[in-house]
């Protein structure tokens, strides 16, 4: 991108697409002053997570129109750089690694996030089995702490995170939320949990993200949306009813579940939440003659195929597949023989047949 001198004074600081310039034609990008606010985060970036936070911006409040699509284009390629680096970490960087750059792995990616002391990291020990600290005092979690959460045999990535504080965040925070497939707020029954949700909203939404409920569709332009489904932690505390009631009331249709670490109530059905959310299905093997292998399912999106499923299990299946047997909610009896094109279901056995 140039700046070009010389312009009349309505279109000074405006910068010119490369594309439009070659035609012939002159058009102002008229860029806002939160897009050169945005900018100057992006050029002052010392990490990956504050480059990909800074861009992230950049592109949701850039003007849509002629004039800003090769920059856009631009933007959205840097961008599609950085979050490749940061999902997958380069082998052999392992000791000079950012401890925000974390290798996704499973059947998705969910990230707890939430004001301190609020029980995020006690929810991971409990969920995960991860060592990660737990403490009475708030900001023991300093830096991400990853473990894999279990459900049905799928396995889901889920990190625990430092607190969120509006204007005292780590930056890097917002870059790794934005890798999240589904964000966990993580609220504290016994501290107002409907003015904290309040809270995280409008953190989030100064970098331009917001929660999603599950199955709703995105519809601010230029915001990135993530599906969330809220942890109320804390659940056997005096008056925690009360508080849930509100929390339930100003989360709109945001899903809500009651948990309580210390315990364990809620956590099957906050585990089974996370899951459903991710917008995903298990789908089982099954061998001629031998039961269902239901300890190590295949993972795939929602509205999955016979078809797709022979070609996750083993590369060159679907070439050879011919029909598969199926036992699950998606057939109408045990065993029933189905073609490529059937779509699956959770929970689904299939035997395939070449």
């Amino acid at each position: 991108m140039r700046l070009y001198g010389g312009e009349p004074s309505r279109w000074r600081g405006a910068v010119y697409s490369d594309q439009t310039r070659s035609l012939g034609i002159t058009m102002p990008a008229n860029l806002t002053p939160a897009y050169h606010a945005a900018e100057q985060r992006y050029r002052a970036a010392r990490t990956l997570e504050e480059r990909i936070a800074a861009l992230q911006e950049m592109l949701a409040v850039i003007p849509k129109h002629k004039g800003t699509e090769h920059l856009r284009g631009d933007l959205r390629a840097r961008l599609a750089r950085l979050l490749d680096e940061l999902e997958q970490p380069p082998p052999g960087k392992r000791g000079a690694a950012s401890p925000w750059s974390i290798r996704k792995e499973g059947a998705g990616r969910a990230v707890l996030v939430g004001p301190p002391n609020s029980g995020k990291s006690a929810l991971l020990a409990r969920l995960t089995g991860a060592g990660a600290r737990v403490a009475a005092y708030p900001f023991t979690t300093e830096v991400p702490q990853p473990g894999i959460l279990r459900v049905g045999g799928a396995r889901i990535q889920l990190i625990d995170t430092p607190p969120l504080v509006a204007g005292h965040s780590e930056p890097a925070l917002y870059g790794l939320l934005r890798t999240a497939d589904v964000l966990v707020p993580v609220l504290d029954l016994g501290a107002d949990p409907a003015a904290q949700l309040g809270e995280l909203r409008a953190a989030v939404g100064t970098r331009h993200l917001a929660l999603l409920a599950p199955g709703d569709t995105a519809s601010s332009d230029g915001v990135s949306a993530k599906r969330a489904v809220i942890a109320a932690t804390k659940a056997d505390l005096p008056g925690a009813a009360d508080a849930l009631a509100e929390l339930t009331a100003a989360a709109g249709s945001l899903p809500v579940v009651s948990v309580s670490a210390e315990s364990g109530a809620g956590l099957d059905a906050l585990s089974e939440a996370i899951f459903q959310a991710l917008g995903v299905i298990r789908v089982f093997t099954k061998a001629p003659g031998r039961e269902p292998d239901r300890d190590d399912p295949v993972v795939l999106p929602a509205g999955s195929t016979v078809l797709d499923f022979a070609a996750a299990l083993h590369r060159g299946w679907e070439k050879r597949l011919k029909y598969a047997l199926l036992w699950g909610a998606s057939g109408r009896f045990a065993g029933q023989r189905v073609a490529k094109e059937h779509v699956l279901a959770d929970g689904d056995a299939v035997e395939l047949h070449g």
